[in-house]
């Protein structure tokens, strides 16, 4: 990520493009968690590579965000746990306060698109957390 950050910003910085970061987070980086410490702690990390670029960069006209799912079903993750899109969406969905609503790619995706898009001109520095109200033990 930091990479991606750098690199991107350099390119931008130096063609005078002004226009948005986002990067990609996680709940898991807006608080701790029962497992997962390396996992959490690079999220953590993401959110702190955020804020410094935002404020390095507004001088510039880029704007750096970042979007934190809470748990999604995507191929990766299935994979991973050795589980079913199904099985992963209901395990997930115990934890978001949200009802009704199953977190999905497309719903991440159109939190990106509103983060690069000219309704969110005017802000840098934010996580926005597309979790449905996550929360452990709910």
């Amino acid at each position: 990520m930091a990479l991606c950050v750098k690199h991107a910003a350099r390119a931008m910085v130096e063609g005078r493009i002004r226009g948005s970061i986002v990067c990609t987070g996680s709940v898991s980086g807006s608080q701790g968690g029962p497992r997962s410490t390396d996992y959490t702690m690079s999220k953590h990390a993401v959110l702190g590579l955020m804020r410094a670029a935002s404020v390095q960069l507004a001088a510039h006209g880029i704007r750096v965000n970042c979007v934190s799912p809470s748990g999604l079903a995507t191929p990766l993750t299935c994979k991973f746990l050795g589980m079913t899109e199904e099985k992963i969406q209901e395990t997930y969905q115990k934890y978001a306060r949200l009802e009704g609503v199953v977190l999905t790619p497309k719903h991440v995706a159109d939190a990106v698109l509103f983060l690069v898009s000219d309704q969110a001109e005017f802000i840098t520095g934010l996580d926005l957390r597309v979790d449905g109200g996550f929360a452990y033990g709910k």
